[in-house]
């Protein structure tokens, strides 16, 4: 009984084993060998993506003032901050 099951499980490791083995190729047989040139594309995009533009060119260039972070600073020392309101981002629709 023993080697039955055995026997099973080791013909199920063999099946899984070549299934996923079939998952791994990106190519089909027909189509040859994995194309080195295109290997890692989805890579190289992703990080090109990430790169940010180093020399941006802006339509008005950016305005700062250390006088007024300066007073920002003083009034959240000093409570003299605007709170926002409150908004519900929550709707609720139906009969209640």
């Amino acid at each position: 009984m023993n080697i039955k099951r055995i026997a099973l499980v080791a013909g199920m490791g063999a099946g899984t084993g070549l299934l996923l083995s079939a998952c791994a190729a990106t190519n089909s047989f027909a189509a040859g060998p994995i194309d080195p040139e295109a290997f890692g594309e989805a890579n190289r995009q992703t990080y090109a993506a990430m790169i940010a533009n180093p020399d941006p060119q802006y339509d008005e260039p950016a305005t700062a003032s250390a006088e007024a972070a300066a007073e920002a600073a003083e009034r959240v020392r000093e409570g003299r901050v605007k709170q926002p309101e409150r908004v519900s981002t929550r709707t609720v629709s139906g009969p209640n």
